[in-house]
């Protein structure tokens, strides 16, 4: 098992950035692949990124590619999120999570999730 824990998160206004990260403990986090998601008040928890074990493939939601970059330090066990040019629809509580096996952008498939962080983008 791998337990996840995100920092981060807060309030910062549109045009803004913000540094996610992702603590793991447990197994070897080098075996998961890992992704961010998040969730806005009524709605569906949705992809933002994942990564693989190795950092080489990293597909992004196309609401976030050019302005988001997600990374891993395997001998730190941390994955982060950089985010830049935040809007205000980026406003959500963001989610780490990780999986054995191939990187997927579907949130069903992970098995271990952090408790979240909040993000607010103001206008």
């Amino acid at each position: 098992q791998v337990q996840l824990v995100e920092s981060g998160g807060g309030l910062v206004q549109a045009g803004g950035s913000l540094r996610l990260s992702c603590a793991a403990s447990g197994r070897t986090f080098s075996d998961y692949a890992m992704g961010w998601f998040r969730q806005a008040p009524g709605k569906e928890r949705e992809f933002v990124a994942v990564i693989s074990q190795s950092g080489d493939d990293t597909p992004y939601a196309d609401s976030v590619k050019g302005r988001f970059t997600i990374s891993r330090d395997n001998a730190k066990k941390t994955m982060y999120l950089q985010m830049n040019s935040l809007k205000p629809e980026d406003t959500a509580v963001y989610y780490c999570a990780a999986k054995l096996l191939l990187a997927t952008t579907q949130p069903k498939r992970y098995q271990y999730w952090g408790k979240g962080t909040p993000v607010t983008v103001s206008s």
